[in-house]
C-alpha cells in the first residue's frame, strides 16, 4: 500500500497544544477508522488498571506482519501505520492507544496527539533527531513527563549497569538521515547526555525468580538489555500471562508477525545470547 500524507492545517489539540501539521499515514481511511473503533471499544470497558487495558489493546495486533523502517521518510513527520509493525512501533502504538482510551477519548486526533507525545522528545516532531531512538532516551523523557514509571527499580533482584550510549554515531553509515551533518550533530548531542548512563535491570537468571514474576502484570513493557557496550536495549515486548505463566508478546522478526512466545519470559531471554537481562516499565495516568 502506498503511503498517504495528510496535510493538516494547524489545530489546537484537546490539551490546548498545537497538533502536527503533517501526518504520514499508511492508509488514511482504514487507519483512522480502526483507531476510532479500538478507542471506542476500549474506552467503554472498565479496566482494573492501565496495564490490563494496554495488554488488551496490544492483543488486537496479534498476527500483524513484522516490517522494519516504517517510520523512515523525508522530511521527518509523525507516521501512523497499523498494518506493519516492528518491536518499537508495536509498543508505542499500543501504549498511545491505551493512554488515549484511559483519558476517555475516542477520536483519532486524540490518538495522534498522544502518539507524538510518546514518540518524540518534548512531545513534538522537530527533525529526525527529535525521535526517541534510544530506549534510555524514551524512558527518561516519558518518565519525566509523568506518563511512565520504571517498574524495574521496585522489583527484587534489581541491579544497575553503566553504559555510554553511542551506537548510532558509531554506525553512522547505517542511518540514512545521519548523512545530514546537522542531524548527525544533534544525535551526538543526545548521546552526550547518556555518557556513563546508569540504569536498572534484572539479570537473566533472576527473571525466573518467583519474587520478580509475582510483581509483573499483563501489559507491563519489557526492554531487553543488550550485551553491546554502546547500546542499552535491542528489543521490546510486553508481559502477558498464559495459563498463569509469564510470557512475551512482541513483534517478532524471526516469525514475521506480532505473536506471543511459546515459552516463559525467562526462557525467552535465556535463549538469546545477545541479551543480559531486562528492564520493565508500567503506564501511568
Amino acid at each position: 500500500m502506498r503511503s498517504i500524507v495528510l496535510y493538516i492545517i494547524m489545530w489546537v489539540g484537546v490539551a490546548g497544544v498545537a497538533m502536527p501539521r503533517e501526518i504520514r499515514w499508511h492508509n488514511e481511511v482504514s487507519d483512522t477508522s480502526r483507531v476510532a473503533e479500538i478507542l471506542t471499544q476500549v474506552a467503554s470497558h472498565r479496566w482494573s488498571n492501565p496495564s490490563e487495558r494496554t495488554a488488551a489493546v496490544a492483543r488486537m495486533f496479534l498476527d500483524v506482519p513484522y516490517v522494519v523502517h516504517t517510520l523512515e521518510g523525508s522530511p521527518e513527520m509523525l507516521t501512523v501505520n497499523l498494518d506493519e509493525l516492528d518491536c518499537t512501533t508495536f509498543i508505542d502504538i499500543a501504549v498511545a492507544l491505551s493512554y488515549t482510551a484511559g483519558e476517555g477519548r475516542t477520536g483519532w486526533q486524540d490518538f495522534v496527539f498522544n502518539l507524538e507525545r510518546w514518540r518524540y522528545r518534548g512531545g513534538e516532531v522537530n527533525g529526525y533527531s527529535s525521535r526517541l531512538h534510544y530506549n534510555c532516551d524514551w524512558a527518561v523523557n516519558n518518565i519525566h513527563r509523568g506518563y511512565l514509571m520504571d517498574l524495574t527499580t521496585n522489583l527484587p533482584k534489581c541491579q544497575y549497569i553503566v553504559r555510554t550510549i553511542s551506537y548510532m554515531s558509531n554506525h553512522r553509515s547505517s542511518y540514512k538521515a545521519l548523512a545530514d551533518s546537522t542531524e548527525y550533530a544533534r544525535v551526538l548531542e543526545v548521546e552526550n547526555g547518556y555518557r556513563n548512563h546508569r540504569f536498572p535491570y534484572i539479570k537473566v537468571q533472576d527473571l525466573r525468580s518467583k519474587e520478580v514474576d509475582s510483581r509483573l502484570r499483563e501489559g507491563d513493557i519489557i526492554a531487553f538489555v543488550s550485551n553491546l557496550k554502546d547500546l542499552d536495549v535491542t528489543h521490546l515486548g510486553m508481559v502477558v500471562k498464559v495459563n498463569g505463566e509469564t510470557r512475551v508478546m512482541h513483534a517478532s522478526s524471526t516469525d514475521g508477525k506480532v505473536e506471543i512466545s511459546d515459552v516463559s519470559l525467562y526462557e525467552f531471554v535465556r535463549r538469546n545470547r545477545n541479551w543480559i537481562g531486562a528492564r520493565f516499565y508500567r503506564l501511568k495516568e
